[in-house]
């Protein structure tokens, strides 16, 4: 059985209403730069021409510094000379979702370091890249054949790219020291200098469900934390953490159609029409709640959005959870317009119903889905959170429908009135009539008409 939309259908809403919803930000590029922070390994400032092996400023590693002129760079930027037996130089990659594909720009030089002999450089000097989901990448840096120990290095920068897919979000980049021999001097290692990637990211998956948002994963600075607790926490005042929107994985949408009321079915011969009331309510969904219930945690207080679907819950969370205020404010900063957590409506519909048609009204409620990081004042602790929410940007579709009877409402319409049973004598012939059991009224009486009289029958 299809039932059919009325030939125009009839629109509860503002006129236009059916064209698609606009994305929040133009399409993107193919390609897109990625933070890579502290590239040039300038922070903590230095003092000196170095080597230093104090911790360099987001980057995990104890690996040795050099000022510009010391590695034999002009363009501001540091040497990193990776050490030895094994070590490595981590950053995890800001932003990058699984999926997308990134390439690593960088130079490498042998070490400048005056403790190298010739022999340790001549040849060049052995180190690994590798970027999480992609291949371990074997390097070897240029040879510096004129070396003599005691006499520092000038650098023998070359450009360098390393390509992967990352498999997982954020994923890690690490530089890793080949140099084993025990005989090498520890400042005499491959240098890296400036440091910086692009991506082409995935498409985004429209078709995830807003009651499906994925997992939130939180971090303290280039490790992953098992939980989210800790990093929920650090947001817990007004301005303890700053919410960063991802334009780029953001966008509005209509969701799927539902029925707000009843049908209602004309069983009669004639065209109805009557006027009812329709009420309607959308509710917010986020994705920390969600990571919380699928691993059977209780949910943080901390992390509590208005997301529990309880009106008054919600306004209160709205009051009371720093963490609301920090979205909705980031929210209102990128797109200049108000962020709404919850929303609620309700209309008279006059509905006009032929004989054997059902009538009923749909709506596609307008939603956005903001996709981003809490971040904290200190750069420390990143939470990544996604949050869908009704819109403010266009209105509901409200749809409503005729269409024909479906089978079961169809014998519903033939079925026999609802009776109860005559107990007694159901099937026999009527009885005699029972005139004579009523009293008469008196000439005169209160209640009897003027002037009848008696007449009596022949």
């Amino acid at each position: 059985m299809n039932r059919t939309t009325l030939p125009a259908l009839v629109v509860l809403g503002a006129a236009g209403l059916l064209l698609p919803v606009a994305p929040l930000v133009s399409a993107a590029p193919a390609e897109q730069n990625v933070p890579v922070l502290n590239g040039d390994f300038a922070d903590p400032v230095m003092k000196g021409d170095g080597p230093t092996t104090v911790g360099i400023d987001h980057w995990t590693g104890s690996n040795q510094r050099y000022s510009p002129a010391a590695s034999g760079r002009t363009d501001g930027s540091h040497g990193v000379a990776l050490q030895k037996d094994g070590n490595t130089l981590q950053q995890r990659l800001r932003g990058v979702r699984a999926g997308a594909r990134v390439t690593v720009s960088y130079e490498d030089s042998p070490a400048v370091s005056k403790e190298c002999t010739g022999e340790q450089v001549v040849a060049g000097q052995p180190y690994a890249v590798v970027g999480t989901g992609g291949p371990v990448q074997e390097l070897t840096t240029a040879g510096d054949p004129d070396r003599v120990k005691g006499t520092p290095g000038k650098g023998r920068w070359t450009g360098r790219a390393y390509v992967f897919t990352a498999s997982e979000n954020e994923p890690l980049l690490t530089f890793t020291s080949r140099i084993t021999d025990t005989k090498t001097h520890v400042t005499c290692s491959p240098m890296i200098a400036r440091i910086r990637a692009v991506e082409v990211p995935r498409d985004v998956d429209k078709t995830v469900s807003k009651t499906a948002l994925g997992t939130s994963e939180a971090y303290k600075g280039n490790e992953r934390e098992s939980t989210l607790h800790n990093a929920a926490a650090a947001c817990n005042g007004e301005n303890a953490c700053t919410f960063r929107p991802d334009t780029r994985t953001s966008f509005r949408y209509y969701d799927r159609a539902r029925v707000v009321g009843e049908a209602f079915v004309n069983c009669t011969r004639n065209a109805l029409e009557h006027s009812r009331l329709l009420s309607y309510s959308e509710r917010a969904h986020d994705s920390i709640s969600q990571t919380y219930a699928d691993a059977g945690l209780a949910l943080n207080e901390v992390a509590r959005l208005p997301t529990s679907g309880d009106r008054t819950e919600d306004e209160k969370r709205l009051k009371e959870r720093p963490m609301a205020g920090q979205f909705a404010l980031a929210y209102e900063k990128v797109w200049q317009r108000p962020w709404q957590w919850f929303s609620s409506d309700q209309r008279t519909v006059v509905e006009k119903i032929q004989p054997g048609e059902v009538s009923w009204v749909e709506m596609q409620p307008s939603r956005e889905r903001v996709e981003g990081w809490f971040v904290s004042k200190k750069d420390d602790y990143r939470l990544h959170a996604v949050v869908d929410a009704p819109s403010r940007v266009v209105p509901d579709r409200l749809l409503q429908r005729t269409g024909p009877m479906s089978e079961a409402e169809k014998q519903r319409c033939v079925a026999a009135r609802p009776m109860t049973t005559t107990p007694v004598g159901a099937d026999a012939p009527a009885s005699s009539s029972d005139k004579g059991l009523l009293k008469s009224p008196a000439a005169g009486a209160a209640g009897a008409r003027a002037g009848i009289r008696s007449v009596p029958l022949n």
